[in-house]
């Protein structure tokens, strides 16, 4: 635990409203109009999920939301924190499903944004295993407007150490992305397959979003094709490499 960093469950008016504020800040949405409105996380908490909050000090510095589902499993609806404090609040995540015999967790994300598949990937070890095209249809935050919503699910084994399973992309070029270098590398036998994105397409979407939607296109094709030959999202390099390896080299 980082000093002066605390986590916790929060269940009050008072503590909720702060964490949707806190989202909306995230989101780039205002204050009036919350990505995750309060009486919403209330109601989900009421239900049985939990929402977790990383205070700073007496400042809200990070939190996340997160619902149980079937079969020994558990849905991460959203989180966010300050840089340097995400891995704790999904740590404190964990910790609240495994404590309630949860095996695995998911959620998604955006898979154009490499760090946070670094994170997702490298640092927490989970694994991405569907694609989803459009997920949320439109969306008129201040961070994906004018995009569209293709989405990354990820799942993470509660039970199990982290071992992310990145290979260095030495393949040859099998495609060229939209700013003309490469897109995909394969390697001759067939077990692992790379994909680059843009290095922040937060920035290319705000300043070139006819570029960034071409990337998302191309980005779209390659891991639908991969998830159909069965390839699994197993890492993701410093410099925007995707490391997909198929189901039985990833086994």
């Amino acid at each position: 635990m980082t000093a002066g960093v605390t986590i916790r469950t929060v269940h009050n008016v008072t503590g909720i409203a702060a964490v949707s504020d806190y989202f909306s800040d995230v989101w780039q949405t205002p204050r009036t109009a919350p990505p995750y409105p309060a009486e919403v996380l209330h109601s989900l908490v009421h239900s049985g999920g939990a929402v977790h909050a990383a205070f700073d000090g007496p400042r809200l510095a990070g939190a996340s939301v997160a619902v149980l589902g079937p079969e020994c499993s558990t849905y991460s609806l959203v989180a966010a924190a300050d840089r340097g404090l995400g891995r704790q609040v999904k740590q404190a995540q964990r910790d609240w499903a495994a404590g309630l015999g949860a095996r695995t967790m998911r959620w998604t994300f955006d898979p154009l944004v490499g760090r946070n598949a670094r994170f997702n990937l490298v640092k927490l070890g989970a694994v991405g295993t569907e694609y989803l095209v459009d997920f949320y249809g439109p969306m008129a935050d201040g961070v994906n407007d004018g995009d569209e919503s293709d989405r990354l699910t990820v799942t993470w084994d509660l039970t199990a150490p982290s071992e992310p399973s990145s290979v260095d992309s030495h393949g040859p070029v099998v495609r060229m992305a939209p700013d003309g270098g490469p897109l995909a590398r394969r390697d001759p036998d067939g077990r692992h397959l790379w994909c680059r994105v843009p290095d922040d397409v937060v920035k290319l979407r705000a300043a070139e979003p006819p570029l960034a939607l071409r990337w998302r296109y191309a980005v779209r094709e390659v891991f639908l094709e991969a998830f159909l030959e069965g390839f699994r999202a197993t890492g993701m390099s410093r410099d925007g490499w995707y490391t997909l390896s198929h189901e039985e080299a990833a086994a």
